[in-house]
């Protein structure tokens, strides 16, 4: 509901402004004390009001959330470095050249490398974007709008998804966080739940608030981040069970050994069912089905 839609005897936040606007000028009215306290930016920008921006960050994403109507999410987590196999197989064929002309170069040999991975690792871009569109179309209908993808708003595994709700014509959501360096939402993010964040803790409380799955491809600092984030809450019951798919066995046993947790005993065995392992997005998409009685289809 918004203020247009409740009776109320007093005027609105946005007829007191205009009201604010219309004062003779006088050294008084002048004066930044004399400013209404919420249209005063370098009041609300004070060390002290970081309570209230709190507030706001968290208030303004989930009000619009409430206006489409988006009655839950799945969360796919990945790294942003990760291309598509277009890009992919460009770049991999420019690397090849340079490594050809330049056979005693080492900096032209690593540099195939580092194409060759890019190349192979395409296949995750092109994963997400499959399981994103299978899950928008199962999921997203006219009179409900459940499992709506939701990413972190970047570039990588984080545009394969939108992508790929896209492709289905189905909402998606990206939330963009404000960093030191130049970070653009994707072009595949509706605008209307394109959003931006200063505090990366309230960002994450919009990734869970509504999550029913977590699917986690991968990526580095900010992927494990988030991914431990997510298995703490669920194994200290701050939140409820729900599945959380690492997509790659290969990458992730790699990465992390869970089993050396065990058996140093920072973790339960337990603690080892709270994810599973998946390989495509059709499994992916049976396991988030499976959970939600969703129905196994997984035509892409």
């Amino acid at each position: 509901m918004t203020g247009k839609d409740k009776a109320t005897l007093f005027p609105s936040a946005h007829e007191d402004a205009e009201s604010a606007d219309q004062h003779p000028s006088t050294p008084q009215t002048e004066s930044a004390a004399y400013r209404l306290a919420f249209l005063d930016q370098d009041f609300i920008l004070q060390d002290e009001l970081r309570p209230v921006r709190l507030q706001l960050e968290l208030l303004k994403p989930e009000m619009l959330m409430q206006q489409h109507r988006i009655e839950s999410t799945v969360v796919i987590f990945g790294s942003a470095r990760l291309l598509d196999t277009e890009s992919a197989t460009a770049l991999h064929e420019l690397a090849r050249e340079q490594a050809e002309l330049l056979p005693e170069d080492p900096s032209a040999q690593a540099a195939l490398k580092v194409a060759e991975r890019a190349l192979d690792n395409s296949r995750y871009y092109e994963e997400a974007r499959k399981l994103s569109r299978i899950i928008s179309e199962n999921c997203q209908h006219e009179d409900k709008i459940t499992h709506v993808v939701i990413t972190g708003g970047g570039p990588g595994i984080m545009e394969a998804a939108n992508r790929g709700a896209t492709e289905a014509a189905a909402k998606s959501i990206g939330l963009n966080i404000v960093l030191p360096h130049e970070q653009a939402p994707n072009l595949y993010i509706p605008p209307e739940l394109c959003f931006q964040f200063h505090y990366f803790a309230i960002r994450k409380m919009h990734f869970l608030i509504r999550a029913r799955a977590l699917v986690v491809f991968p990526g580095g600092f900010g992927t494990l981040d988030e991914l431990f984030d997510a298995l703490t809450l669920i194994q200290t019951k701050k939140i409820a069970p729900m599945p959380v798919l690492l997509f790659g066995s290969r990458f992730w046993k790699r990465v992390i050994n869970f089993d050396a947790l065990v058996e140093e005993g920072t973790i339960s065995a337990h603690d080892l069912h709270l994810f599973e392992y998946v390989e495509t997005a059709e499994q992916a998409w049976e396991c988030i089905a499976r959970f939600d009685n969703l129905g196994p289809k997984s035509d892409a």
